[in-house]
């Protein structure tokens, strides 16, 4: 049975570029690199409401090819609100995959997606179950 979320992999060809862009966009810098911080191969950030990890991989580990062009599942990625993220993204350099749509007549449930600079799918929605989860672990 799946649980939740534990680490979303992306792969880059440069994972430094991939971690300054990463950095700039999620507020907060790599918590982790291998070998180093200087020269990494992998990269890791934890972030958001249960501390999600993204892991950046060098491209030349990838099971599948990397070529700059979208790859990967979208997993969505709840924020607050979605046109401001989805316009801080392009702004960043990203590409819009798919624009907002809304999802299940009026319920609230909105997504976009973007490809980042790397090729990599990035998910975002506003999720009224997502919320109300998050507000059940506060009581």
């Amino acid at each position: 049975m799946l649980r939740g979320m534990a680490t979303v992999s992306f792969y880059a060809e440069d994972v430094k570029a991939a971690r300054d862009w990463y950095a700039e966009f999620l507020g907060t810098e790599a918590y982790f690199a291998v070998p180093s911080a200087e020269e990494p191969v992998y990269v890791e950030f934890r972030f958001g409401d249960f501390q999600a990890e993204l892991g950046i991989i060098n491209a030349k580990f990838a099971p599948h090819k990397v070529d700059g062009g979208p790859a990967g599942a979208i997993l969505n990625w709840q924020v607050d609100d979605l046109e401001a993220t989805l316009a801080r993204l392009v702004e960043l350099g990203a590409t819009v995959n798919e624009g907002i749509v809304e999802r299940g007549n009026n319920t609230g449930f909105r997504t976009a997606s973007v490809v980042d600079p790397f090729g990599n799918l990035i998910g975002i929605m506003n999720n009224p179950h997502y919320l109300e989860i998050v507000e059940s672990t506060r009581s």
